[in-house]
Parts: structure tokens; C-alpha cells; sequence
């Protein structure tokens, strides 16, 4: 059982990444996922959620900027970030069922 991150990358500011997970051997409509985000010597916060009824949930800064959606036909979970900011720099991680993706280094820096 894995959930596997794709997506990262470095931007400038204002401009957009998505970040995808997808699962194996879950099927990930049934359970909440969460966006995680680490910063630079920072605890991990809680990002964005979607509940298993779809359901979406969007936390302090990046609301307004930030889309989490899920494609039951791909098993897959994304995070649409829009009008990135350098504060947004870090390691996203989603999670499901108890179960972490490896992670995805967002950097966003002029």
C-alpha cells in the first residue's frame, strides 16, 4: 500500500504547480486526504483536505490560492497551487489511511 507524489518543482513567485498522489492498493475515494506542507526548520501543517464524501477543506494562507480534488477514476488526489508565494517553499506531503506519500519539494523563489 503506497501513495506515490509527483508534481514538485522550483517556480517563481505568482506562478502554479500541481501536485499529485496517487494510491495503490486503496482506494483513496474512501478515506480523507490530507496536504501536509514542511517548511524550511518548520513542524509539518496541515495544508488542504478532502473528505471521502468530497468535501474540501482549505487552511489559512493558502486559502483562495489552493484546490485539493480527487479523480476516483485515477485514484489519485491533487493539490492545485495557484499564486505561489515563497512562503509556500517546503515539503508536501499527502496522506491517507494512516499512510504517507515520500514527499515533494516545492520551491518558490525569484
Amino acid at each position: 500500500v503506497q501513495l506515490v507524489q509527483s508534481g514538485g518543482g522550483l517556480v517563481q513567485p505568482g506562478e502554479s504547480l500541481r501536485l499529485s498522489c496517487a494510491a495503490s492498493e486503496i482506494v483513496v475515494s474512501l478515506y480523507a486526504t490530507d496536504w501536509y506542507r514542511q517548511g524550511p526548520g518548520q513542524q509539518r501543517e496541515l495544508v488542504a483536505t478532502i473528505t471521502s464524501g468530497g468535501n474540501t477543506i482549505i487552511q489559512g494562507s493558502a486559502k483562495g490560492r489552493f484546490t485539493i480534488s480527487r479523480d476516483n477514476a485515477k485514484n489519485t488526489v491533487y493539490l492545485q497551487m495557484n499564486s505561489l508565494k515563497p512562503e509556500d517553499t517546503g515539503v508536501y506531503y499527502c496522506t491517507a489511511k494512516g499512510i504517507w506519500g515520500q514527499g515533494t519539494q516545492v520551491t518558490v523563489a525569484s
